[in-house]
């Protein structure tokens, strides 16, 4: 545990033997199976953590107890800790940014990002200034007065990254929010994402299916399989400097997604359910 100026500093997210179980009728579906990981509180940064995995194996799941959100919270065994305390619903130190646009249609660009704020009780003065700023930071200066029905699904995602950084969450939870849009607006996305990462210092957990952008984003990668889902492995990656499209062509990158790959199609991989580092 890292120590700081008071003493040891808790975990930014810890689980301990965290199961969920569904209940459907008389069904039962498990989809965590004792998942226990810890994401350390690092001195002037935060980790990007990548949970890579087929669907169904519970990576939506997972983020959502982090979240605290309903149906998916509490777990039914197992304990979920957000700064070494237990999670005991949302908080404002968690925020979410989910595959599906959801910018509110009756609101302007503006009006979105601006949305958390008032939330917060911000001044309408203070809360427009942090909102422009943050729209120019995602490239939508000159689109502040456009309704989501006008703007692109690229562009609504910048709307949905800016409404959510804006309240400067210390957890930013991104549930495969770039999983429907082209590839030439995705590299863009994950470019973005990575400078306003490295400026706001959250720790974010990123939710994908794609080696690749895996690869590209993570400081580490937690591989999980299912159902039920467990975490298998844990991988630590070299951060390039690139751009996604510039570092696709290095060989050290190709090096990276076939680890990914060999990790993820492993026997290991599929019959073990323990977390295990590979550094």
């Amino acid at each position: 545990m890292p120590t700081g100026p008071h003493g040891p500093v808790p975990p930014v997210v810890q689980f301990r033997n965290v199961s969920k179980e569904f209940r459907r009728g008389n069904d039962k579906f498990l989809a965590l199976q004792d998942v226990t990981f810890v994401v350390e509180n690092l001195p002037d940064c935060g980790e990007f953590v990548c949970l890579l995995g087929p669907s169904g194996c519970g990576k939506s799941t997972l983020l959502r107890l982090i979240a605290g959100l309903e149906p998916h919270f509490p777990p039914s065994s197992g304990d979920v800790l957000v700064g070494g305390k237990p999670v005991l619903g949302p908080g404002a130190d968690r925020a979410m940014v989910f595959q599906d646009y959801t910018s509110y249609p009756n609101r302007t660009v503006l009006k979105n990002v601006e949305f958390g704020l008032e939330i917060q009780g911000k001044p309408r003065a203070e809360r427009r200034d942090i909102a422009m700023s943050w729209i120019a930071k995602v490239g939508l200066q000159g689109h502040e007065k456009k309704y989501p029905h006008e703007l692109s699904g690229g562009m609504k995602q910048r709307v949905a990254i800016a409404r959510t950084l804006a309240v400067r969450p210390s957890i930013v939870l991104m549930d495969e929010p770039f999983g429907a849009l082209d590839p030439e607006t995705r590299y863009s996305m994950q470019e973005l994402l990575i400078q306003l990462w490295k400026e706001m210092q959250s720790t974010v957990f990123f939710v994908t299916h794609s080696i690749t952008e895996a690869a590209y984003l993570g400081d580490r990668v937690y591989l999980m399989h299912g159902p039920p889902g467990r975490l298998v492995e844990e991988i630590k990656l070299p951060r390039p400097e690139e751009s996604p499209l510039e570092v696709e062509s290095r060989a050290d990158f190709r090096e990276v997604v076939a680890l990914l790959k060999s990790k993820i199609h492993s026997p290991k991989a599929s019959e073990s359910g323990q977390l295990t580092a590979d550094s």
